[in-house]
């Protein structure tokens, strides 16, 4: 289904009055009211904040999709606001928020709810969709926007729909202190290892710096070594390199595989992480993170 048949004109503001994100919520949230009076708003409100307390919901590039699962609303709906002079938030690329996506579900259907957000994701990442927003001056003309990009909504929920797409990577030329020093700027616990065509080659993971470091270390259990292997390994970490210790039966995946898929391959390989590939070259990574926090947690 075309992402454009979620929305409803009724609740859309092509010149949403707002300074700040918290307060273009609650005008979408109030517009979702007077549209269903039903509706308890004090409940949305408090939902879409306690998402906002485990992340923000501010993509960048423009873009924020705050969004809760709440017992409050029956069906999915989506409430957009344009906001011509933008807000500031804290958002990946310091950017102001000018279009601000109110996603409202159910809890009983995460599936839907997860595609959904990838659709909106997958249509801010699009070249000069901004400026194109931005031109829109009634709901309809947005709507149509919308619609002439294409981006389908599937009956699936697949690997691209929830992994994560800006990765670090190394070479297999580069050292081990470059690695050590990724890992410990960004707490990964592995990174990538790509090629200069962006082909994925190999993994390096803090398990395979211990090994590097412990060769034997089945016999460290019952023989003191003489020398402090981490010491040792301090020592060279600028003359080694990734591509001497990094592994090549990394696990890996296509970005149209189910997540299901993708779950059980972690659970076989008995890893907490699968690269996702087109063509051979790296276009992701898919982590039980990423399902716990975007399907459970939402």
């Amino acid at each position: 289904m075309n992402l454009a048949e979620f929305f409803n004109p009724e609740l859309i503001i092509t010149d949403l009055k707002a300074e700040s994100k918290q307060e273009a919520v609650e005008r979408l949230t109030d517009l979702f009211c007077a549209r269903f009076p039903d509706k308890d708003k004090q409940a949305i409100l408090q939902a879409v904040a306690e998402r906002e307390e485990i992340g923000s919901t501010s993509f960048g590039r423009g873009f924020a999709f705050p969004h809760a699962r709440t017992d409050s609303v029956r069906d999915l709906y989506i409430a957009i606001g344009i906001i011509r002079d933008g807000v500031h938030d804290k958002t990946p690329d310091n950017f102001p928020i000018k279009v601000i996506c109110l996603l409202l579900t159910p809890r009983n259907i995460a599936r839907l709810y997860l595609q959904t957000l990838s659709g909106l994701a997958n249509f801010a990442r699009r070249p000069g969709i901004l400026d194109r927003v931005m031109s829109a001056t009634d709901p309809q003309a947005l709507i149509e926007i919308f619609r002439n990009e294409a981006i389908e909504v599937r009956a699936g929920l697949t690997v691209g729909d929830i992994m994560t797409r800006d990765v670090v990577t190394v070479l297999p030329d580069d050292s081990l202190k470059k690695v050590a020093n990724i890992m410990f700027k960004f707490s990964f616990d592995g990174v990538p290892v790509v090629d200069y065509g962006k082909r994925l080659v190999g993994d390096i993971s803090s398990r395979d710096l211990l090994k590097a470091a412990l060769p034997n270390y089945e016999n460290l259990i019952v023989n003191r070594p003489e020398l402090e292997p981490f010491e040792n390994l301090l020592r060279q970490q600028d003359r080694l390199h990734v591509g001497d210790i990094m592994r090549r039966d990394f696990a890996a995946i296509s970005e149209t595989a189910s997540v299901l898929e993708a779950a059980a391959m972690m659970l076989v390989r008995n890893t907490e992480r699968i690269m996702v590939v087109n063509d051979s070259k790296l276009i992701g990574i898919i982590s039980a993170t990423n399902i716990f926090s975007k399907i459970i947690r939402g």
